[in-house]
């Protein structure tokens, strides 16, 4: 009976699904360490010291972390990292409010409206995605330097306040054709408007899409280089992304190399849009997902 027993237990599907699983969990890690190195190694080099970042071979780990470096990126003189995070701050809000308020009520328009030619303007508009921006990007510059915009924050967040781009218009249109259109019928018998159905009863039901497109943009806007490099001439008018660019360039503060500072402000530069995105994955999954349910 014992012999029977042993020999019908399955022992090999078993062995097999671990087998997967523990190759899946090392395919994990492996990708965790390398896409992660960098981070670490980013952090790990904004707390040494000068002496450590020029050793060879570098050390993997500060011998004492110098916290100080952070307080002294912001104290640098001719280098005004502080004004530098709040041009960043001030366009990232305005770019990420103009997308959300602009590109909800294009897709409502989209998605909730029957007129001639409204399919026929969502393709053209979804063509603009093949662009690629450097071909748009002499036009731009002609019309707003014609307008006096060059060398002002003003080109940076402007554009987002006329839709919002096509992407962000295809995914709060995705994600409003999910709701039902009853919600509409009812409130119009109600004696609702159009526009109060959309502010009141539309637009609350699209947080998910709507956390979705706030923390795309917002990083998109906040590690945006290209446009604040060819509008932006004064200093004291860059953002953080031109900034550090223009950090790299100054060789040394007093005679001290100032490596070890560069990557201190790189840590301070790439914290808000990180913990912003941790802060709300889950917002961010839920919107991606829902949006791609019905088409």
């Amino acid at each position: 009976m014992a012999q029977q027993t042993i020999a019908q237990r399955p022992a090999r599907p078993g062995l097999k699904i671990d087998l997967g699983r523990a190759f899946l969990y090392f395919l994990v890690l492996f990708l965790v360490a390398l896409f992660g190195f960098p981070l670490f190694w980013t952090v790990m080099s904004s707390l040494k010291t000068p002496q450590e970042m020029m050793a060879f071979p570098p050390p993997w780990l500060p011998s004492a972390p110098q916290w100080e470096n952070y307080v002294r990126v912001l104290l640098i003189p001719r280098i005004p990292v502080s004004v530098w995070a709040w041009n960043s701050l001030f366009v990232t809000a305005l770019v990420t409010a103009g997308a959300l308020i602009t590109a909800s009520l294009v897709a409502y328009s989209f998605a909730r409206f029957e007129y001639r030619g409204r399919d026929a303007l969502f393709i053209i508009t979804l063509a603009t995605l093949m662009l690629p921006a450097q071909v748009t990007l002499i036009p731009q510059f002609v019309l707003f330097y014609r307008l006096g915009w060059v060398n002002t924050l003003l080109p940076l967040w402007v554009p987002a306040w006329f839709g919002g781009g096509a992407f962000a218009i295809f995914l709060m249109r995705q994600f409003m054709m999910t709701l039902p259109r009853d919600l509409d019928e009812a409130a119009l018998i109600d004696g609702a408007g159009y526009f109060r159905i959309f502010w009141s009863i539309l637009l609350p039901l699209c947080k998910p899409a709507l956390a979705t497109l706030a923390i795309i943009t917002a990083i998109d806007a906040w590690g945006d280089f290209l446009g604040p490099l060819i509008y932006l001439n004064s200093p004291e008018k860059f953002t953080l992304a031109v900034g550090l660019r223009f950090f790299v360039n100054a060789p040394d503060v007093g005679g001290e190399p100032m490596h070890h500072l560069i990557m201190a402000a790189c840590v301070m530069y790439m914290l808000p849009m990180t913990l912003l995105y941790f802060f709300f994955q889950r917002f961010f999954v839920q919107g991606i997902v829902t949006s791609g349910i019905k088409g």
